[in-house]
Protein backbone atom coordinates (compact mmCIF):
# COMPACT_ATOMS: atom_id res chain seq x y z
CA UNK A 1 0.00 0.00 0.00
CA UNK A 2 1.38 2.86 -1.46
CA UNK A 3 -1.00 6.14 -0.11
CA UNK A 4 0.16 7.70 2.80
CA UNK A 5 -3.41 8.81 4.06
CA UNK A 6 -4.51 5.74 4.07
CA UNK A 7 -2.11 4.18 5.94
CA UNK A 8 -3.01 6.74 8.29
CA UNK A 9 -6.25 6.03 7.90
CA UNK A 10 -6.38 2.85 8.76
CA UNK A 11 -3.89 2.66 11.76
CA UNK A 12 -6.38 4.82 13.12
CA UNK A 13 -9.12 2.84 12.42
CA UNK A 14 -7.15 -0.47 13.84
CA UNK A 15 -6.82 1.63 16.78
CA UNK A 16 -10.20 2.66 17.35
CA UNK A 17 -11.38 -0.54 16.85
CA UNK A 18 -8.37 -2.03 19.84
CA UNK A 19 -10.10 0.87 22.10
CA UNK A 20 -13.56 -0.42 20.93
CA UNK A 21 -13.38 -3.73 21.90
CA UNK A 22 -11.06 -3.38 25.22
CA UNK A 23 -13.47 -0.89 25.94
CA UNK A 24 -16.30 -3.23 25.69
CA UNK A 25 -14.40 -6.51 27.58
CA UNK A 26 -14.02 -3.79 30.84
CA UNK A 27 -17.03 -2.56 30.56
CA UNK A 28 -18.96 -5.94 30.04
CA UNK A 29 -16.68 -7.41 32.71
CA UNK A 30 -17.92 -4.10 35.11
CA UNK A 31 -21.47 -4.96 34.06
CA UNK A 32 -21.23 -8.58 34.84
CA UNK A 33 -19.72 -7.75 38.38
CA UNK A 34 -21.86 -5.62 39.23
CA UNK A 35 -25.21 -7.92 37.96
CA UNK A 36 -23.44 -10.66 40.31
CA UNK A 37 -23.70 -8.89 43.33
CA UNK A 38 -27.37 -7.55 42.41
CA UNK A 39 -28.47 -10.95 41.71
CA UNK A 40 -26.63 -12.61 45.05
CA UNK A 41 -28.76 -9.97 47.24
CA UNK A 42 -31.91 -10.35 44.93
CA UNK A 43 -31.77 -14.45 45.14
CA UNK A 44 -30.90 -13.61 49.24
CA UNK A 45 -34.04 -11.71 49.93
CA UNK A 46 -36.23 -13.94 47.93
CA UNK A 47 -34.57 -17.19 49.93
CA UNK A 48 -35.19 -15.76 53.30
CA UNK A 49 -38.63 -14.72 52.01
CA UNK A 50 -39.15 -18.51 50.96
CA UNK A 51 -37.71 -19.32 54.03
CA UNK A 52 -40.47 -17.12 56.11
CA UNK A 53 -43.31 -18.13 54.07
CA UNK A 54 -42.67 -21.65 54.51
CA UNK A 55 -42.41 -21.93 57.89
CA UNK A 56 -45.44 -19.93 57.72
CA UNK A 57 -47.40 -21.94 55.94
CA UNK A 58 -49.56 -25.03 57.18
CA UNK A 59 -47.81 -29.05 56.78
CA UNK A 60 -48.09 -30.66 53.40
CA UNK A 61 -50.89 -32.85 54.84
CA UNK A 62 -53.20 -29.80 56.07
CA UNK A 63 -56.68 -29.48 53.89
CA UNK A 64 -56.11 -27.61 50.37
CA UNK A 65 -58.16 -25.09 51.12
CA UNK A 66 -56.74 -24.71 54.20
CA UNK A 67 -52.73 -24.42 52.71
CA UNK A 68 -54.84 -21.99 49.93
CA UNK A 69 -56.06 -19.39 51.99
CA UNK A 70 -52.72 -19.15 54.14
CA UNK A 71 -50.95 -18.50 51.10
CA UNK A 72 -53.36 -15.89 49.53
CA UNK A 73 -52.92 -14.21 52.86
CA UNK A 74 -49.77 -14.34 52.96
CA UNK A 75 -49.24 -12.94 48.87
CA UNK A 76 -51.95 -10.10 50.15
CA UNK A 77 -49.45 -9.42 53.43
CA UNK A 78 -46.27 -9.35 51.53
CA UNK A 79 -47.79 -7.77 48.40
CA UNK A 80 -45.68 -10.82 46.49
CA UNK A 81 -46.52 -13.02 43.11
CA UNK A 82 -46.05 -16.36 44.87
CA UNK A 83 -48.01 -19.84 44.32
CA UNK A 84 -47.92 -23.51 45.49
CA UNK A 85 -47.82 -26.68 44.06
CA UNK A 86 -47.93 -29.96 46.03
CA UNK A 87 -45.55 -32.89 45.72
CA UNK A 88 -47.39 -33.94 42.38
CA UNK A 89 -46.81 -30.57 41.17
CA UNK A 90 -50.51 -29.65 41.06
CA UNK A 91 -51.22 -26.03 41.78
CA UNK A 92 -52.50 -25.98 45.21
CA UNK A 93 -53.24 -22.03 45.45
CA UNK A 94 -51.53 -18.66 43.82
CA UNK A 95 -51.77 -15.15 44.91
CA UNK A 96 -53.74 -11.78 43.34
CA UNK A 97 -51.28 -10.69 42.49
CA UNK A 98 -48.92 -13.92 40.94
CA UNK A 99 -51.97 -14.56 39.19
CA UNK A 100 -51.86 -11.03 37.43
CA UNK A 101 -48.30 -10.61 36.72
CA UNK A 102 -48.28 -14.31 35.48
CA UNK A 103 -49.55 -12.91 31.85
CA UNK A 104 -46.86 -9.80 31.29
CA UNK A 105 -44.64 -10.35 28.91
CA UNK A 106 -41.09 -10.48 30.33
CA UNK A 107 -41.71 -11.96 33.66
CA UNK A 108 -39.81 -14.87 34.96
CA UNK A 109 -40.82 -17.66 37.34
CA UNK A 110 -38.39 -19.33 40.05
CA UNK A 111 -39.38 -22.32 41.85
CA UNK A 112 -38.21 -23.33 44.80
CA UNK A 113 -38.52 -26.67 46.38
CA UNK A 114 -39.32 -27.11 49.78
CA UNK A 115 -38.76 -29.91 52.55
CA UNK A 116 -41.95 -31.21 52.16
CA UNK A 117 -42.30 -32.23 48.49
CA UNK A 118 -44.21 -29.28 47.87
CA UNK A 119 -42.58 -26.52 45.38
CA UNK A 120 -43.01 -22.75 45.96
CA UNK A 121 -43.39 -20.63 43.11
CA UNK A 122 -42.25 -17.09 43.09
CA UNK A 123 -42.29 -14.31 39.82
CA UNK A 124 -39.13 -12.04 38.80
CA UNK A 125 -39.92 -8.84 36.79
CA UNK A 126 -37.85 -8.28 33.45
CA UNK A 127 -36.37 -11.46 32.60
CA UNK A 128 -37.93 -14.13 30.18
CA UNK A 129 -40.85 -16.53 31.63
CA UNK A 130 -39.76 -19.59 32.12
CA UNK A 131 -42.63 -22.64 32.20
CA UNK A 132 -43.80 -24.39 34.86
CA UNK A 133 -42.30 -27.67 33.43
CA UNK A 134 -41.17 -30.38 35.99
CA UNK A 135 -37.91 -29.89 37.62
CA UNK A 136 -35.83 -33.21 34.80
CA UNK A 137 -37.18 -30.80 31.55
CA UNK A 138 -36.09 -27.50 33.53
CA UNK A 139 -32.91 -29.28 34.10
CA UNK A 140 -32.46 -30.30 30.28
CA UNK A 141 -32.94 -26.32 29.35
CA UNK A 142 -30.09 -26.34 31.91
CA UNK A 143 -31.78 -24.23 34.54
CA UNK A 144 -29.76 -24.60 37.90
CA UNK A 145 -32.56 -25.08 40.59
CA UNK A 146 -31.48 -24.48 44.40
CA UNK A 147 -31.96 -27.50 47.06
CA UNK A 148 -34.29 -27.72 49.70
CA UNK A 149 -33.35 -25.68 52.82
CA UNK A 150 -32.93 -27.11 56.36
CA UNK A 151 -34.52 -25.99 59.20
CA UNK A 152 -30.64 -25.57 60.65
CA UNK A 153 -29.53 -23.19 57.95
CA UNK A 154 -29.41 -19.74 57.63
CA UNK A 155 -30.99 -18.44 53.93
CA UNK A 156 -31.02 -20.45 50.83
CA UNK A 157 -28.04 -19.88 48.34
CA UNK A 158 -29.79 -19.64 45.37
CA UNK A 159 -27.78 -20.22 42.01
CA UNK A 160 -27.89 -17.21 39.56
CA UNK A 161 -30.88 -18.25 37.93
CA UNK A 162 -31.54 -17.09 33.97
CA UNK A 163 -29.60 -16.06 31.68
CA UNK A 164 -28.18 -12.37 31.86
CA UNK A 165 -28.57 -9.21 29.87
CA UNK A 166 -25.53 -9.30 27.33
CA UNK A 167 -24.55 -5.59 26.63
CA UNK A 168 -26.29 -4.92 23.64
CA UNK A 169 -27.02 -1.07 24.63
CA UNK A 170 -23.02 -0.90 25.09
CA UNK A 171 -21.71 -2.60 22.27
CA UNK A 172 -24.40 -0.30 20.09
CA UNK A 173 -22.61 2.92 21.71
CA UNK A 174 -19.31 1.38 20.98
CA UNK A 175 -20.25 0.64 17.41
CA UNK A 176 -21.69 4.35 16.33
CA UNK A 177 -18.71 6.28 18.07
CA UNK A 178 -16.26 3.78 16.12
CA UNK A 179 -18.13 5.01 12.93
CA UNK A 180 -18.21 8.29 13.66
CA UNK A 181 -14.52 8.63 14.88
CA UNK A 182 -14.18 6.64 11.58
CA UNK A 183 -15.88 9.03 9.42
CA UNK A 184 -15.24 12.24 11.15
CA UNK A 185 -11.38 11.26 10.49
CA UNK A 186 -11.04 10.28 7.55
CA UNK A 187 -11.08 14.01 6.03
CA UNK A 188 -8.75 14.94 8.37
CA UNK A 189 -5.97 12.57 7.32
CA UNK A 190 -6.68 12.97 3.57
CA UNK A 191 -6.45 17.35 4.23
CA UNK A 192 -3.22 16.32 5.59
CA UNK A 193 -1.49 13.79 2.79
CA UNK A 194 -3.48 15.94 0.39
CA UNK A 195 -0.90 18.78 1.04
CA UNK A 196 1.83 16.19 1.32
CA UNK A 197 0.82 15.27 -2.06
CA UNK A 198 0.84 19.52 -3.29
CA UNK A 199 4.28 19.24 -1.66
CA UNK A 200 5.45 16.56 -3.40
CA UNK A 201 3.94 17.76 -7.12
CA UNK A 202 5.39 21.03 -6.70
CA UNK A 203 9.38 19.56 -5.74
CA UNK A 204 8.75 17.25 -9.02
CA UNK A 205 8.06 19.98 -11.32
CA UNK A 206 10.80 22.38 -9.33
CA UNK A 207 12.99 19.57 -10.31
CA UNK A 208 11.14 19.03 -13.89
CA UNK A 209 12.78 23.03 -14.51
CA UNK A 210 9.65 25.21 -13.25
CA UNK A 211 11.90 27.24 -10.94
CA UNK A 212 9.19 29.97 -10.90
CA UNK A 213 6.80 27.22 -9.04
CA UNK A 214 5.97 27.30 -5.72
CA UNK A 215 3.94 25.37 -3.56
CA UNK A 216 0.80 26.73 -1.06
CA UNK A 217 2.49 27.49 2.10
CA UNK A 218 -1.15 28.21 4.28
CA UNK A 219 -1.22 27.06 7.88
CA UNK A 220 0.39 26.73 11.07
CA UNK A 221 1.23 23.34 11.01
CA UNK A 222 4.25 21.36 10.28
CA UNK A 223 3.63 20.98 7.26
CA UNK A 224 3.00 24.60 6.11
CA UNK A 225 6.40 25.28 7.65
CA UNK A 226 7.93 22.82 5.21
CA UNK A 227 6.17 24.11 2.17
CA UNK A 228 7.55 27.79 3.14
CA UNK A 229 11.21 26.10 3.56
CA UNK A 230 10.75 24.74 0.21
CA UNK A 231 9.87 28.07 -1.16
CA UNK A 232 12.86 29.50 0.74
CA UNK A 233 15.05 26.84 -0.88
CA UNK A 234 13.44 27.22 -4.52
CA UNK A 235 13.86 30.83 -4.25
CA UNK A 236 17.70 30.55 -3.38
CA UNK A 237 18.22 28.19 -5.86
CA UNK A 238 16.75 29.81 -8.73
CA UNK A 239 18.54 32.62 -7.90
CA UNK A 240 21.83 31.11 -7.96
CA UNK A 241 21.18 29.20 -11.15
CA UNK A 242 19.79 32.73 -12.39
CA UNK A 243 23.31 34.21 -11.16
CA UNK A 244 25.28 31.73 -12.41
CA UNK A 245 23.47 31.51 -16.02
CA UNK A 246 24.04 35.11 -16.01
CA UNK A 247 27.70 34.85 -15.23
CA UNK A 248 28.06 32.70 -17.67
CA UNK A 249 26.84 34.29 -20.01
CA UNK A 250 28.85 37.32 -19.44
CA UNK A 251 32.11 35.71 -19.03
CA UNK A 252 31.76 34.02 -22.22
CA UNK A 253 31.11 37.28 -24.10
CA UNK A 254 34.05 38.83 -22.24
CA UNK A 255 36.54 36.19 -23.07
CA UNK A 256 35.55 36.99 -27.25
CA UNK A 257 37.45 40.37 -26.36
CA UNK A 258 40.97 39.03 -25.72
CA UNK A 259 40.57 35.96 -27.26
CA UNK A 260 39.88 37.86 -30.83
CA UNK A 261 43.01 39.95 -30.16
CA UNK A 262 45.13 36.88 -29.64
CA UNK A 263 43.90 35.80 -32.33
CA UNK A 264 45.12 38.38 -34.62
CA UNK A 265 47.84 38.88 -32.65
CA UNK A 266 49.23 35.68 -33.63
CA UNK A 267 47.76 35.97 -37.28
CA UNK A 268 50.11 38.98 -37.49
CA UNK A 269 53.04 38.16 -35.60
CA UNK A 270 54.60 35.54 -38.56
CA UNK A 271 56.34 37.92 -41.08
CA UNK A 272 56.54 41.26 -38.41
CA UNK A 273 59.24 43.42 -38.47
CA UNK A 274 61.35 43.15 -34.90
CA UNK A 275 59.68 46.26 -33.31
CA UNK A 276 56.54 45.51 -34.56
CA UNK A 277 56.95 41.55 -32.94
CA UNK A 278 57.80 42.93 -30.02
CA UNK A 279 54.78 45.04 -29.61
CA UNK A 280 52.47 42.11 -30.82
CA UNK A 281 54.24 39.98 -27.86
CA UNK A 282 53.47 43.09 -25.43
CA UNK A 283 49.63 42.74 -26.29
CA UNK A 284 49.66 39.01 -26.00
CA UNK A 285 51.03 38.82 -22.65
CA UNK A 286 48.36 42.03 -21.69
CA UNK A 287 45.40 39.60 -23.71
CA UNK A 288 46.61 36.23 -21.53
CA UNK A 289 46.59 38.35 -18.02
CA UNK A 290 43.30 39.95 -18.96
CA UNK A 291 42.08 36.15 -19.52
CA UNK A 292 43.66 34.98 -16.23
CA UNK A 293 42.48 37.57 -14.45
CA UNK A 294 38.88 36.96 -15.78
CA UNK A 295 39.30 33.26 -15.24
CA UNK A 296 40.10 34.12 -11.51
CA UNK A 297 37.13 36.61 -11.06
CA UNK A 298 34.69 34.05 -12.82
CA UNK A 299 35.55 31.05 -10.24
CA UNK A 300 35.99 33.43 -6.84
CA UNK A 301 32.69 34.35 -7.91
CA UNK A 302 31.09 31.00 -8.47
CA UNK A 303 32.94 29.78 -4.94
CA UNK A 304 31.12 32.78 -2.97
CA UNK A 305 27.78 32.67 -4.77
CA UNK A 306 27.56 28.97 -4.06
CA UNK A 307 28.53 28.62 -0.40
CA UNK A 308 30.44 25.60 -1.19
CA UNK A 309 33.71 26.66 1.76
CA UNK A 310 32.86 27.49 4.95
CA UNK A 311 34.63 31.06 5.71
CA UNK A 312 37.30 31.29 8.41
CA UNK A 313 36.50 33.56 11.24
CA UNK A 314 40.46 34.34 11.99
CA UNK A 315 41.15 37.68 13.82
CA UNK A 316 42.04 40.24 10.77
CA UNK A 317 43.98 43.16 11.76
CA UNK A 318 42.06 46.07 9.20
CA UNK A 319 45.37 48.23 9.83
CA UNK A 320 47.95 45.86 8.94
CA UNK A 321 46.02 44.91 5.79
CA UNK A 322 44.96 48.62 5.12
CA UNK A 323 48.37 49.76 5.32
CA UNK A 324 50.24 47.23 2.77
CA UNK A 325 47.37 47.48 0.20
CA UNK A 326 47.67 50.84 0.02
CA UNK A 327 51.74 50.72 -0.30
CA UNK A 328 50.95 48.36 -3.02
CA UNK A 329 48.95 51.27 -5.12
CA UNK A 330 50.41 54.06 -3.57
CA UNK A 331 47.25 55.17 -1.48
CA UNK A 332 47.30 57.55 1.40
CA UNK A 333 46.15 55.84 4.69
CA UNK A 334 44.63 57.88 7.60
CA UNK A 335 43.06 55.62 10.09
CA UNK A 336 41.36 56.90 13.60
CA UNK A 337 42.69 56.26 16.87
CA UNK A 338 39.88 53.50 16.98
CA UNK A 339 41.51 51.66 14.38
CA UNK A 340 44.67 50.72 16.05
CA UNK A 341 43.34 47.10 17.70
CA UNK A 342 40.67 47.09 15.24
CA UNK A 343 40.12 43.05 14.76
CA UNK A 344 36.91 41.46 12.85
CA UNK A 345 36.91 37.55 12.38
CA UNK A 346 36.96 36.51 8.94
CA UNK A 347 39.35 35.12 5.73
CA UNK A 348 42.34 37.31 5.39
CA UNK A 349 42.50 36.06 1.72
CA UNK A 350 39.55 37.48 1.02
CA UNK A 351 38.85 40.88 3.21
CA UNK A 352 42.46 41.43 1.64
CA UNK A 353 41.09 40.93 -2.59
CA UNK A 354 37.83 42.96 -1.68
CA UNK A 355 40.18 45.78 -0.45
CA UNK A 356 42.61 45.58 -3.50
CA UNK A 357 39.69 45.68 -5.82
CA UNK A 358 38.38 48.83 -4.15
CA UNK A 359 42.00 50.32 -4.03
CA UNK A 360 42.75 49.50 -8.08
CA UNK A 361 39.53 50.29 -8.98
CA UNK A 362 40.03 54.04 -7.12
CA UNK A 363 43.51 54.28 -9.27
CA UNK A 364 42.12 53.12 -12.28
CA UNK A 365 38.92 55.64 -12.64
CA UNK A 366 39.94 58.11 -9.83
CA UNK A 367 43.66 59.32 -10.68
CA UNK A 368 46.63 58.67 -8.49
CA UNK A 369 44.92 60.99 -5.63
CA UNK A 370 43.45 58.05 -3.42
CA UNK A 371 42.78 58.07 0.04
CA UNK A 372 42.37 55.25 2.42
CA UNK A 373 40.22 55.96 5.92
CA UNK A 374 39.56 53.84 8.69
CA UNK A 375 36.56 54.98 11.28
CA UNK A 376 35.40 53.27 13.87
CA UNK A 377 31.35 53.20 13.51
CA UNK A 378 30.04 51.38 16.77
CA UNK A 379 31.04 47.96 16.70
CA UNK A 380 31.54 47.74 12.97
CA UNK A 381 34.84 49.44 10.86
CA UNK A 382 34.47 51.31 7.69
CA UNK A 383 37.33 51.67 5.36
CA UNK A 384 36.38 54.51 2.93
CA UNK A 385 38.19 53.90 -0.37
CA UNK A 386 37.87 57.97 -1.96
CA UNK A 387 39.41 59.35 -5.28
CA UNK A 388 38.95 62.46 -7.10
CA UNK A 389 37.71 60.76 -10.20
CA UNK A 390 34.33 61.84 -12.49
CA UNK A 391 32.08 59.91 -9.61
CA UNK A 392 29.29 57.75 -9.99
CA UNK A 393 25.94 58.73 -11.08
CA UNK A 394 23.53 58.51 -8.00
CA UNK A 395 21.03 56.13 -10.04
CA UNK A 396 23.83 54.02 -10.74
CA UNK A 397 25.52 53.92 -7.34
CA UNK A 398 23.90 50.02 -6.67
CA UNK A 399 23.98 48.78 -10.32
CA UNK A 400 27.95 49.16 -10.23
CA UNK A 401 27.67 46.06 -7.81
CA UNK A 402 26.20 43.79 -10.22
CA UNK A 403 28.45 41.02 -12.41
CA UNK A 404 30.00 42.37 -15.13
CA UNK A 405 28.45 46.18 -15.24
CA UNK A 406 30.77 48.98 -16.41
CA UNK A 407 29.35 52.76 -16.82
CA UNK A 408 29.34 54.08 -19.89
CA UNK A 409 32.68 54.37 -21.43
CA UNK A 410 34.54 53.19 -18.90
CA UNK A 411 35.54 49.71 -20.68
CA UNK A 412 37.01 51.49 -23.70
CA UNK A 413 38.99 53.71 -21.32
CA UNK A 414 40.43 51.25 -19.01
CA UNK A 415 39.40 47.87 -19.51
CA UNK A 416 38.13 45.47 -16.90
CA UNK A 417 35.68 42.93 -17.28
CA UNK A 418 33.21 44.07 -14.11
CA UNK A 419 34.03 41.79 -11.66
CA UNK A 420 35.88 43.35 -9.13
CA UNK A 421 33.09 45.31 -7.17
CA UNK A 422 30.82 42.69 -7.50
CA UNK A 423 33.75 40.41 -5.75
CA UNK A 424 33.64 43.35 -3.12
CA UNK A 425 29.94 43.19 -2.27
CA UNK A 426 29.88 39.22 -2.15
CA UNK A 427 33.09 39.21 0.40
CA UNK A 428 31.56 41.93 2.36
CA UNK A 429 28.13 40.05 2.61
CA UNK A 430 29.92 36.85 3.41
CA UNK A 431 31.69 38.46 6.75
CA UNK A 432 28.25 39.97 7.29
CA UNK A 433 29.07 43.62 6.25
CA UNK A 434 28.19 45.66 3.39
CA UNK A 435 29.36 48.16 0.79
CA UNK A 436 28.16 51.36 -0.80
CA UNK A 437 29.00 53.69 -2.72
CA UNK A 438 28.91 57.73 -1.96
CA UNK A 439 29.72 61.03 -3.85
CA UNK A 440 32.72 62.89 -2.47
CA UNK A 441 32.79 66.32 -1.01
CA UNK A 442 35.00 68.34 -4.01
CA UNK A 443 34.06 65.89 -6.42
CA UNK A 444 34.75 62.03 -6.67
CA UNK A 445 33.56 58.90 -5.18
CA UNK A 446 33.85 57.03 -1.92
CA UNK A 447 33.49 53.45 -1.46
CA UNK A 448 32.90 52.67 2.05
CA UNK A 449 33.50 48.66 3.14
CA UNK A 450 32.19 47.91 6.65
CA UNK A 451 33.35 45.13 8.56
CA UNK A 452 31.07 44.11 11.63
CA UNK A 453 33.68 43.12 14.87
CA UNK A 454 31.43 39.79 15.33
CA UNK A 455 31.00 37.17 13.42
CA UNK A 456 27.18 37.40 12.21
Amino acid sequence: MKSLYLRIYLTLVVLLLAFAFGSAWLFQRQIEQERGGFEAAATERLSSMALLIHRALPEADAPREQQAEALRDWGQRLRMSIALDDAQGERIAASEQFERRIKDPGVRQLEVPLEDGRSLWMLRGGLRAASASPPGERAERGERIARPPRRDEGPWLLAPFGPRPSGEALVILLVLLFLAVAVSAYPVVRRLTRRLENLQRGVELFGAGNLQHRVKDGGRDEVAALAASFNRTAGQIEALLRSHQSLLANASHELRSPLARLKMAFAMLEGSSPAQRARLQQEIDTNIGELDALVEEVLLASRLESGAQALQQDPVDLLGLAAEEASRTGALVDPDEAALDFKVPGEERLLRRALRNLLENARRYGGEQVLLELRRRGASMELRVCDRGPGVPPEMRERIFEPFFRLPGHAELAGGVGLGLSLVKQIAQRHGGEVRCEGREGGGSCFVLSLPQRAS
